[in-house]
């Protein structure tokens, strides 16, 4: 209860300060839901009543689920979010990828700090979801921005606990790493941007001591692993099929 009134808090207090663009998040629903393929649109819901869009894909023989979040800007089928979520529901797991807050176009990622603790307060629910769908394993897959708002909420104490956490093109370092208590492998491409290979060996020793965490160049890969998405999914799966087991 206090993890979810404290959600509820802080979604209020940065209210009057964060410009989420809550009509672009509707044209991106409206937009991606009649063309998916893999997975159903569901409706999820914030503690403080406001709904968000998330898909969802069922694998009846699931070993776990998984929770995928998009980076800046963008919707839950983008880029590097959909072969994920569509392919690893096909390789057992469940997937659940969920739409993040943004702000108008072209707003820079250092503006986006506000809305921070609503995107952890999404990932929360997307947790809950999949755990009230009877699984008791839960990863998180996060890319770029979306590393950033899944590292708010696992910075908290009372954080929802999951079995792992892939961390994929982080810009920067990671916030508290001490309070990380699930392996995580910090996932990058050997040409992405200049802020996630800047920091790799920061990032490394950081989750050195979180037990079960490696680190991982992705030949070939840019920021958004055009070209190598088979690649990509097969270094997350694996994985999650040792953190998961």
């Amino acid at each position: 209860m206090r993890h979810w009134l404290a959600l509820a808090l802080a979604l209020i207090s940065f209210s009057c300060f964060a410009q989420a663009d809550y009509a672009r998040e509707q044209r991106w629903a409206d937009e991606i839901t009649p063309a998916v393929l893999v997975g159903d649109p569901v409706q999820l819901t914030l503690p403080v009543g406001r709904k968000f869009l998330g898909i969802y894909a069922p694998n009846s023989k699931a070993r776990a689920g998984v929770v995928l979040v998009h980076g800046l800007g963008m919707h839950p089928d983008w880029s590097v979010v959909h072969p994920l979520r569509s392919q690893l529901s096909e390789q057992g797991y469940a997937t659940l990828s969920v739409q993040m807050p943004v702000m108008a176009a072209g707003v820079p990622g250092e503006q986006y700090s506000p809305l921070f603790p609503e995107a952890a307060a999404r990932i929360a629910v997307a947790v809950k979801f999949l755990r009230d769908k009877g699984l008791q394993k839960i990863a998180i897959v996060s890319h770029s921005y979306g590393v950033r708002m899944t590292n708010v909420l696992l910075n908290q104490p009372d954080a929802p606990a999951i079995s792992a956490w892939v961390a994929i093109g982080i810009i920067g370092e990671y916030s508290q790493p001490a309070t990380f208590r699930a392996p995580v492998l910090d996932l990058y491409g050997e040409h992405d941007f200049p802020g996630v290979l800047e920091l790799a060996a920061k990032r490394a020793n950081a989750i050195k001591s979180v037990r079960g965490s490696a680190q991982i160049r992705v030949a070939g890969a840019d920021h958004f692993f055009y070209g190598v998405d088979n690649e990509l999914v097969r270094n997350v799966k694996l994985f999650l099929d040792r953190t998961t087991k």
